[in-house]
């Protein structure tokens, strides 16, 4: 069976995103500064359709987390378009533009239904209302035998580590202090079945990564 993989940056307070997150501060008050690690990065633009970057000892680890993914699942509040009822005079449809970076089938957690989403570069984004192990099942048959992603936000994590559904976490361990906003492991008391097994030091971050106990 494929692996459910989570991969988030955390700030040195425990934090995944700032304070008082918005459409216009989605990630929080600075809580951008959490993957300025990862911006400059040739592994990171490529996907992005964007040329350049540097290549340093985050570039394994990002290259890594990238390969052998055939489809993501993330929650209501990384997908966005603010809480309830999706609009349907002017649709949210994600960040990231016309062509996703994913290029693979996204299931996004959400209590409140809406058609697949189309978009180019093969991401498809699918709106699942029955719950995470729905999501999961869902994103395993669409991922061909390739592993899941689990991208966030904190709640999205939570509920899977809670369940005991995640064979891999990378924390992205950035340097930086938020003093507010999203924790990770609130409400957490063990890792469950994960235990670490690499840990890899680059110049803006420490990179920490998870795997399910034999």
């Amino acid at each position: 069976m494929s692996k459910l993989r989570f991969r988030i940056s955390m700030s040195l307070d425990g934090f995944v995103a700032g304070p008082n997150q918005s459409l216009r501060e989605p990630l929080g008050i600075g809580g951008e500064r959490l993957h300025e690690w990862v911006f400059p990065l040739e592994a990171w633009r490529r996907p992005h359709g964007l040329e350049g970057g540097v290549v340093n000892e985050s570039t394994p680890v990002v290259e890594e987390e990238l390969a052998g993914i055939g489809a993501t699942i993330m929650g209501r509040n990384m997908f966005g378009g603010g809480p309830g009822p999706w609009s349907t005079t002017a649709p949210w449809d994600g960040w990231w533009g016309r062509n996703p970076p994913f290029h693979h089938p996204v299931f996004v957690l959400t209590h409140h239904a809406r058609d697949p989403l189309v978009m180019e570069g093969g991401t498809r984004f699918s709106f699942v209302t029955d719950g995470i192990e729905s999501a999961l099942d869902q994103a395993r048959h669409a991922a061909g035998g390739k592993d899941v992603a689990l991208a966030g936000g904190a709640r999205a994590a939570q509920q899977y580590l809670k369940a005991g559904l995640v064979d891999e976490m990378q924390l992205h361990l950035a340097p930086i202090l938020l003093g507010g906003g999203e924790r990770l492991f609130d409400n957490a008391e063990a890792l469950g079945a994960l235990a670490l097994a690499k840990t890899v030091t680059a110049p803006d971050a420490i990179h920490m990564k998870f795997k399910r106990r034999p």
